[in-house]
């Protein structure tokens, strides 16, 4: 069993049994279906059945900022009901961060999903805890917005009344964590009388890690573990996965445990991390005096398979050719959902009316993949008849608003139809010198390829394929690229992942789409 087990963007794992079923709950940001999930019967093969918050009823993003929106959900399972609690981060610069936190909960996975309702607003990563005795708790990291304070203040715990759907009476600070600070992500369990929180800390960057701390009671005073972190990559940078933290636990019907937890493969050491931070499992054992350990407390990319049945499931297809009345759940749309005002399917094509510009946190008409391979690519034919400049269709390679390739069909001036490639890194929008003409009336393919550092477009009309005359740099699409900082404050953080994607512009407001006739993703395995 190879990790990570969820490959690509899917960070801030939340794994849940019931039965024989496991299920895990991925964070998604900016991107509709927010809160990703994935099923899985025997921990190695996993299937991604969607995302819950997939209407605006649910999830409303409009306007959230890039690496904002759905934060670090929390799954459980109480009363024949699934409970998912979710942050929206609507605000996280300047200081301040406007973070509601919402319930919502399902008699299945599948849904439906209840209206969500607010918790609260003073921290983020929340996550309810159901004890032995009947009794739940909601846990959250607080956050102190004060000059001079610490913004990561600790973790707090708060009765939840589950007949009531809210939480009640004061929350409590019941950790503070260690001296590396950053003290979030919180999960609680119950073990042998002792009660076990597992929390993430050093930021998700190369210093993350996971500690644990325990208490005999539920309210604490809860103490770390003497041996260190649960897991960490931040004293190894030869290690293959990188910045491991972040943990949720889950033991199986035999009695093993294992913790899901972010781990991260960036392109050169400690450099740049294109895929995001990814999903992966470890083994758990426990000790003589009670405390869980992953062997070396560091991220192992080989693992023993977990003592289940074994349990398939069938890969998907490497071509989709939109015969489906939704669409897949490998896809995600950009800040609002896929609803039939600018998303229509039949078989054999998938219309994207044009949305706003590139740089639009309200209406952008992007319609996109994980990239989960160092060498993968994405080929399309679109069929667009753009009018003026204002027009414009085609492939991107994309991380955020501010970093991005785009391959695309446009018209000039006098109304000519032109292929161009446009870029963007840390806000900086160029329009690269090569153009070419192309048949309006006739589809064009087009097709992205990331070869490790490399992202080569190339493009075929009337003819044999033609590469773009230049190689970009495919690690302006990472994590690391994403954050920015000015005067030393915080402006953009990149907390997802590239993304191969289908967009359309309508710049001035004309009605125009485009069509995508199929969409084929292959990796260095496919």
């Amino acid at each position: 069993m190879r990790n990570p087990v969820l490959a690509g963007f899917e960070p801030d794992p939340s794994v849940l049994r019931e039965g024989d079923d496991y299920y895990l709950a991925t964070s998604t940001f900016e991107w509709y279906p927010g809160v990703r999930i994935h099923h899985s019967r025997d921990l190695v093969n996993w299937r991604c059945v969607g995302g819950v918050l997939n209407s605006r009823r649910l999830l409303d993003l409009q306007g959230v900022p890039d690496s904002g929106g759905i934060w670090a959900p929390g799954l459980s399972y109480v009363d024949g009901q699934f409970h998912l609690v979710f942050t929206v981060v609507d605000t996280y610069g300047e200081g301040f961060k406007d973070v509601p936190n919402y319930l919502t909960t399902a008699p299945a996975i599948e849904g439906p999903w209840s209206d969500p309702v607010l918790l609260h607003s003073r921290g983020f990563d929340t996550s309810l805890f159901h004890d032995d005795d009947g009794k739940s708790w909601m846990l959250n990291m607080h956050f102190d917005w004060r000059p001079g304070r610490t913004a990561f203040a600790g973790i707090q715990l708060q009765p939840f009344d589950r007949l009531l759907g809210r939480p009640v009476d004061q929350p409590r600070t019941i950790f503070t964590g260690t001296s590396l600070g950053v003290t979030e992500g919180p999960h609680l369990y119950r073990k042998d009388g002792w009660y076990y929180l597992v929390t993430a800390e050093g930021g998700t960057g190369y210093d993350h890690q996971s500690t644990v701390a325990r208490s005999r009671s539920v309210e604490g005073p809860y103490e770390t573990d003497p041996s260190g972190p649960l897991i960490t990559s931040r004293h190894d940078p030869s290690l293959e996965l990188q910045k491991a933290g972040h943990c949720s636990l889950v033991e199986t019907q035999n009695g093993q445990w294992y913790a899901a937890h972010i781990v991260a493969r960036p392109y050169s050491r400690r450099g740049r991390c294109v895929l995001g931070r990814e999903t992966a499992l470890q083994p758990v054992r426990w000790s003589a005096d009670g405390w869980p350990r992953i062997d070396g407390g560091i991220p192992a990319v080989d693992i023993p398979v977990p003592a289940l049945a074994p349990s398939p499931v069938e890969p998907m297809p490497v071509t989709d050719r939109f015969e489906t009345a939704e669409l897949g759940p490998e896809w995600s749309t950009l800040r609002r959902p896929a609803t039939e005002d600018w998303i229509t399917l039949a078989p054999g094509r998938l219309r994207i009316s044009g949305g706003q510009s590139p740089g639009t946190r309200r209406a952008p008409s992007l319609v996109a993949r994980r990239v989960t391979s160092t060498h993968c690519s994405l080929e399309t034919e679109v069929t667009f008849t753009p009018r003026t400049p204002g027009h414009l269709a085609g492939l991107t390679a994309y991380y955020n608003t501010r970093n991005w390739h785009y391959l695309h069909l446009t018209a000039d001036d006098d109304g000519t139809p032109l292929l161009r490639l446009l870029s963007c890194e840390a806000g900086h929008t160029v329009l690269h010198p090569a153009r070419y003409t192309f048949n309006a009336e006739q589809p064009v393919t087009l097709r992205a390829e990331f070869s490790g550092p490399e992202l080569l477009l190339s493009f075929q009309d009337r003819g044999d394929r033609q590469t773009f005359p230049i190689a970009l740099d495919a690690t302006t699409l990472s994590d690391e690229a994403a954050d920015e900082f000015v005067d030393g404050r915080m402006r953009t953080l990149g907390f997802t992942g590239a993304m191969l994607g289908l967009w359309v512009q309508d710049l001035d407001s004309s009605g125009i789409h485009a069509d995508f006739s199929h969409a084929t993703y292959r990796t260095s395995r496919s």
